[in-house]
This record gives C-alpha cells, sequence and structure tokens, in this order.
C-alpha cells in the first residue's frame, strides 16, 4: 500500500504533456510486484514516471516489468486530442487567422481549448463550427504522423502549440490537408474514428482569451443524452411535450415577472 514513482527503460505510457493527461494502468514485475498507476508525468523532456500504489509484491532497482495501459481510457483520450486539432482548425476557417491557442486540455471525458479572441463567438457561428468539425470526422481523413526538423515543419505550414517547448526534431500530426500541427500526443488512425463532436459551450477566461469546451466519441452522445433527460424532465414537470417546453417556459418566465411587479406595487 505504499505510493511509488517509478522509472522504466521503456513504456507505452503517455506522460502528461501538450495538454494531455498522463496514462494509468497497471505494472507487474517478474518477481510478483503489483502498481497500480494512477498518473503518469513527464519531468523532464526524456524521463516518464509511473505514479501509482503498491498492491502487491516488492520493488527492486534492476527489476524487470511488464507494463498495461488502460486501453478503454486511452483510446477516448485519443479521440478527445485529435477532435481539438479539428476545432483548432475550424475556429480559424470561421474567425480568422488571428485566432491562437492559449492552452489545452484533453482528458477521457472531455476537451478544452483556449483562444484568443475578442469578444464572445456567437451561437450561430458556434453550431457553424461544430457543423465543420463533425464534417469533417465524417470524411474519415487519414491521420498521419511524421518527424522532421523544427524549421522543416514550421515551412510546411504546421502550427506550433502554445506554451510547449520544442527541440531540432519534432513531429507533425497531419490530419489530411485540413490540420497540420506540431503534436506529441496520441491521436486517431482517421477523423472518423472521432465519430461526433459536439460543443458545451464558451466562456471568458481573461481579456482577449475564450474558452470552448466539447465531448467526442462516447462523451459527446452522453451529452446529447443528459440534453434530453433534462429536456424531457422539465417538460414532464410541465405537463407538456418537449417541443412545446421552451413557450411553456416563455409563458411562466412573464407570469412570474407580471406576479412580482404587482406585489412590489402592493408592498
Amino acid at each position: 500500500d505504499q505510493n511509488v514513482d517509478i522509472v522504466v527503460s521503456s513504456t507505452p505510457f503517455y506522460g502528461e504533456s501538450g495538454g494531455q493527461v498522463g496514462d494509468t494502468g497497471r505494472m507487474t514485475t517478474a518477481s510478483g510486484a503489483i502498481v497500480d498507476v494512477g498518473d503518469t508525468q513527464r519531468p523532464a523532456a526524456d524521463v516518464i514516471v509511473h505514479r501509482g500504489r503498491l498492491s502487491g509484491g516488492e520493488l527492486s532497482v534492476g527489476d524487470t516489468a511488464s507494463l498495461s495501459i488502460d486501453g478503454e481510457r486511452r483510446q477516448a483520450i485519443r479521440l478527445n486530442h485529435s477532435a481539438t486539432h479539428l476545432l483548432h482548425a475550424a475556429l480559424r476557417n470561421h474567425l480568422g487567422d488571428g485566432v491562437a491557442q492559449a492552452g489545452s486540455l484533453v482528458d477521457a471525458e472531455r476537451l478544452r481549448f483556449d483562444f484568443s479572441h475578442d469578444g464572445a463567438v456567437s451561437d450561430e457561428k458556434l453550431a457553424d463550427i461544430e457543423d465543420e468539425v463533425n464534417g469533417i470526422i465524417r470524411a474519415n481523413l487519414e491521420v498521419g504522423c511524421q518527424e522532421m526538423p523544427y524549421k522543416d515543419a514550421l515551412a510546411s505550414g504546421a502550427l506550433a502549440f502554445f506554451g510547449e517547448k520544442y527541440g531540432d526534431t519534432v513531429r507533425v500530426v497531419r490530419m489530411g490537408d485540413y490540420s497540420v500541427e506540431l503534436c506529441g500526443g496520441t491521436h486517431v488512425a482517421r477523423t472518423g474514428d472521432i465519430g461526433l463532436l459536439t460543443l458545451a459551450g464558451q466562456t471568458a477566461v481573461a481579456a482577449g482569451t475564450r474558452r470552448v469546451e466539447a465531448h467526442s466519441g462516447r462523451g459527446a452522445l452522453a451529452s446529447l443524452r443528459e440534453r434530453d433527460s433534462l429536456l424531457a424532465e422539465v417538460a414532464g414537470l410541465l405537463g407538456s411535450a418537449e417541443g412545446e417546453t421552451p413557450e411553456r417556459v416563455a409563458k411562466l418566465v412573464e407570469r412570474i415577472g407580471k406576479l412580482e411587479r404587482e406585489a412590489d406595487k402592493a408592498s
């Protein structure tokens, strides 16, 4: 039951970087030690640290270990990361090349993308952006990765992510001709693997910086089901059909406002 940090000679685990969270999973050794890995960090470019709990046996320096990631969680993260690249491209297409990434978070539940932009993005524009991303998903474009010198990558039109430190050789992730970015994260083989993207709204995080959150894959389906469930619950409380709910709510709000004004006059 001890918490341990472990470094091995090679690993399939992704260490947190570039906005993508670290992998989780299990590590076992030939001597019978079992470690439940709850996080993977990258404190330096060439060091990956597996952080977990020793649930059985003993660990020693030099032990041979077998590592297994949580594949379902990794897949969800992979979908969200690739969807982030598509969202970035769509934002630039609809809001202009002045849009630049200002931070991101990619985990198994959602993706979060911060970008430079003055003022709120209209609901109509967000709908257009969501439609474009889903169109690229349905196009099922091939996703490829290639390592090349940093200068050559920039010359090819690849976008660099905010806050990342790049070495002389970088990894370029290309999604058809739609998105080309420098990225060391995990990605799908084709855009169709993402399945679906749903935007979950926008907020302002600083002057000139907006934030959008979204879901992809199973997370997108779950978010749609949650919206349907909430609508059905409200419709049930109002005793109306779901399609009539907005009108019924509007009438209730109007009635409450009228009653409040009458109460103020009476007082």
